[in-house]
């Protein structure tokens, strides 16, 4: 995976200032987008059970492409072990997200109020969300096979990530909250036998994540306008250390996930497929939780105008280690 940034207009530095009064307007915005599209987890999921004759993700975002030798059947059971690995991500990945916003808070306690208002909101929807994926993998569970494990656990996840510097954290952020946009139009391309009620929540995750996507640059930006070229460079590398770190949870979900394919789909799978099926399932999360944002036109764009030539080269050829 390879960030080009040939194409980017850039000036090194030209960001790097206090917040402007454009700034604030743009806090006001989401502020006033938050109010406007406010839901709730019932608006969700209105009732709804999940029917397991319907795929949860669409065959170009669970990939399916790349496990060849399943039926039909078995792909739509691989796109559903993966909607179910997706509540759990985002409930994992929203711990640490909505601990640094809290966090962030305090730097707007006594100077702006819109600010303060903005992030406050965030943190609230952050926490919402978390209960709906919840909610979401008790709803799934019911109604698939026992024997499916979540590896990580949120709480030392979480603890790990807020190590690292703020600038890499809020890095990290944007970019998670960009692979929610990618998602949403995933799902909502016209796709035959996909979940409804999945497609709902796609639907409803993006219109809050969109603030929130502004927000974290927002936040981003003035952070690292406080920053040293010493400390933006320590940053990179930690900005790196936690891609890494992401990576390796979805290689040890995606192994998880392909033994409980193996053991619940009824047929019986040699060693060589077994091997496939894994490969599939790590090609296809990473694509899910990291390319998909990381490569957003949007976050490279923000990237570069943070960073030097020679940092952007470093995190792409991270990243591309990774592909």
């Amino acid at each position: 995976m390879t960030i080009h940034t040939n194409s980017i207009e850039r000036e090194v530095g030209k960001n790097r200032s206090t917040t402007t009064g454009s700034d604030v307007k743009r806090y006001a915005r989401c502020i006033e987008a938050s109010k406007r599209v406010r839901w709730t987890i019932d608006d969700v999921i209105q009732g709804r059970s999940f029917d397991m004759s319907q795929s949860f993700l669409p065959n170009e975002f669970a990939m399916t492409a790349g496990f060849p030798t399943l039926s039909p059947e078995e792909m739509r059971f691989i796109s559903q072990i993966q909607g179910r690995t997706y509540a759990n991500m985002f409930g994992l990945l929203e711990r640490f997200v909505n601990a640094k916003v809290l966090e962030l808070s305090q730097d707007h306690w006594f100077g702006d109020q819109t600010k303060l208002e903005a992030l406050v909101r965030f943190s609230d929807e952050e926490i919402k969300h978390q209960q709906l994926f919840r909610r979401i993998e008790t709803m799934i569970a019911a109604a698939m096979p026992d024997g499916y494990d979540f590896t990580p656990q949120s709480n030392p996840v979480a603890k790990l990530v807020l190590s690292k510097s703020t600038w890499s954290v809020l890095g990290l952020t944007l970019m998670v909250e960009l692979v929610t946009q990618a998602h949403y139009r995933k799902s909502i391309a016209r796709h035959e036998n996909l979940s409804p009620l999945y497609k709902d929540i796609f639907y409803f995750h993006w219109m809050e994540e969109s603030q929130h996507a502004t927000l974290d640059e927002l936040e981003w930006r003035r952070v690292d306008a406080t920053l040293s070229a010493g400390e933006r460079d320590a940053g990179v590398d930690d900005l790196i250390d936690l891609a890494a770190a992401i990576d390796g949870i979805l290689q040890n979900q995606a192994a998880a996930d392909a033994r409980y394919f193996n053991r619940t789909n009824g047929r019986p799978i040699d060693a060589e497929e077994h091997a496939a099926i894994t490969a599939g399932m790590l090609s296809a999360y990473r694509w899910q939780y990291i390319f998909s944002g990381a490569e957003n036109a949007r976050f490279v764009k923000v990237m570069a105008e943070l960073v030097s030539e020679e940092q952007m080269q470093r995190i792409g050829a991270a990243l591309q280690g990774l592909a």
